[in-house]
């Protein structure tokens, strides 16, 4: 979560030209297509050349609101202002160090770019590569925003039959069954604890795979209580407010796994071409993602609910209050 430094240009998720270069910059070229990624592949560190992690030691995820050298490259009426990440998408120039761009093929459409640079693809990449999720799992999402939307996607392309999501919003339902959910609950139409709620549509076991998106500390412990003892693994994606939250530790001590994820375990350079790989063909409703493993559609039109101008940018927050609000398109 970045540091509360103010005034801050805030923004991480986007697309853009690049408009010039500096010394030493490889693999760019002034109009290049690209996005901005928060997390770096550098493919040379310990943790790039291993399969355990998408954090990159060379050029690690910047906190504070500056540049890696410890400056930033903005002003605001003559004060310093302070980055989001190590970009900042809110504006119509952003400095940014190439390690962290990633170049996309000119044909991509804008809208699809911009979504898929990190909310979904982060949930998507949370069920793809963070757990190793198995043929035929069963597996519960907390929260059907964006993230929890593209985790659902990425369960049910990993093969799972049995997909929960979980959301206090009922237009949210018809997103998630868009996306390949099979279940729904809303929290607020029982009087049960959630965790109860999965068990009963599981036969009292609980889920093999929790993906919590939301960050609120007491559907942490539900997502960890849904799933199955001994074995159960809970993916923490969303990001709460306070650093120190309280974990019913005795829930993990019956053999459950706790696992935090960020930026959904994706490695910019080596998995995030294979989300944009077919978004060459200018459709922006469906992209269809190619591995060895899997062949599947998204339907990225399920995910924009507002269209707006940066001037408009102060609605944002009302927006999202919004019970159709999905994804809101900023166009600069």
């Amino acid at each position: 979560m970045p540091m509360p430094v103010f005034p801050r240009v805030m923004g991480h998720e986007g697309v853009g030209v690049v408009e010039s270069i500096g010394e030493g910059v490889t693999g760019l070229r002034e109009g290049d297509l690209v996005i901005p990624t928060y997390v770096a592949e550098c493919r040379t560190c310990e943790n790039c050349m291993s399969e355990k992690t998408n954090l990159c030691l060379k050029y690690p995820i910047s906190y504070n609101g500056l540049m890696l050298d410890g400056s930033s490259r903005m002003t605001i009426g003559g004060r310093t202002a302070y980055h989001a990440f190590s970009c900042s998408t809110w504006c119509q120039y952003m400095v940014i160090n190439f390690n962290f761009l990633l170049k996309i093929d000119p044909k991509t459409p804008l809208p699809d770019a911009t979504f898929l640079s990190c909310g979904f693809s982060t949930g998507f990449g949370a069920a793809w590569k963070e757990p190793m999720l198995q043929n035929a799992s069963s597996v519960a999402v907390f929260g059907l925003g964006p993230v929890g939307l593209g985790a659902i996607k990425g369960a049910n392309s990993q093969g799972a039959i049995k997909v929960i999501g979980i959301d206090k919003n009922p237009m949210k339902e018809a997103k998630g069954q868009a996306f390949g959910m099979t279940d729904f609950i809303n929290p607020e139409q029982s009087d049960k604890p959630i965790a109860e709620l999965v068990k009963d549509l599981t036969g009292g076991m609980g889920v093999d795979y929790s993906f919590e998106c939301t960050g609120v500390p007491p559907l942490i412990n539900q997502a960890i209580q849904s799933t199955k003892l001994g074995t159960g693994k809970i993916i923490q994606i969303g990001v709460p407010e306070e650093a120190n939250v309280n974990i019913n530790i005795l829930e993990l001590l019956f053999g459950r796994t706790l696992k935090g994820s960020n930026f959904g375990g994706l490695k910019p350079k080596t998995d995030l071409p294979i989300i944009f790989e077919k978004c060459k063909n200018g459709v922006s409703s469906v992209v269809c993602i190619i591995s060895v493993y899997w062949l599947m559609e998204i339907q990225l039109d399920e995910l924009k609910s507002h269209e707006i101008k940066l001037e408009d940018a102060n609605k944002v927050s009302e927006l999202l209050k919004q019970p159709d609000c999905v994804k809101i398109l900023i166009n600069i």
